[in-house]
């Protein structure tokens, strides 16, 4: 049975209406650590690293055992974004978005041993429309903290839905995994019938 290396809601749920089996077991790295070593290099190469890390973390625990790591972040204008510190910078991030084109980066990595087996970066653009002052204190009205725990300050299944004018690219990378081509990687490997 496949380990899910995330505490992720979103990413659980996805698992679960694909109808894949999964134990979940969330991964203790340092993020910022990883990303500091990493300097300066492209949002896909961070994404990529972090799904990485925590992939191979609990792959090390779960002896034999096929798992998945995963990670999304932001990027508006050259400017990475991670989950918001707090409500007001949840604010910040949103002024910051407003009227701009966000990227979301979404990464997976399947490891077994303490070793890649398969990785995949996807990238998914939303053009965020332009946002007032009265909007952003009633959307965190609404939404904090239940966004607390998402790049991009929103849950596309939600309210997060408003910010955006238009969507380029798949639901699944929007929503914080590149669910197609981790379930072609899942067939390659031999956890699901292919």
């Amino acid at each position: 049975m496949l380990v899910l290396a995330s505490q992720s809601a979103s990413r659980k749920a996805m698992l679960e209406a694909a109808g894949v089996e999964f134990e979940p077991c969330p991964a203790h790295v340092d993020e910022r650590a990883i990303e500091a070593a990493l300097g300066d290099v492209s949002p896909d190469t961070v994404a990529l690293a972090l799904a990485e890390a925590k992939a191979v973390a609990v792959s090390r625990e779960r002896a034999g055992r096929l798992v998945l790591g995963s990670d999304s972040l932001v990027e508006v204008e050259g400017q990475r974004f991670d989950k918001p510190a707090s409500r007001d910078n949840a604010a910040e991030h949103l002024r910051f978005f407003s009227g701009r084109t966000m990227r979301l980066h979404s990464a997976a990595a399947l490891a077994r041993g303490g070793v890649v087996v398969w990785r995949h970066h996807a990238v998914a653009e939303l053009a965020v429309r332009p946002l007032s002052e009265a909007f952003i204190a009633s959307y965190l009205a609404a939404e904090w903290p239940a966004v607390a725990g998402c790049v991009g300050v929103f849950r596309i299944e939600g309210l997060g839905v408003q910010l955006f004018e238009s969507i380029a690219g798949d639901n699944f990378t929007v929503l914080g995994m590149p669910l197609l081509a981790v379930l072609g990687a899942l067939r390659e490997q031999g956890e699901l019938a292919a």
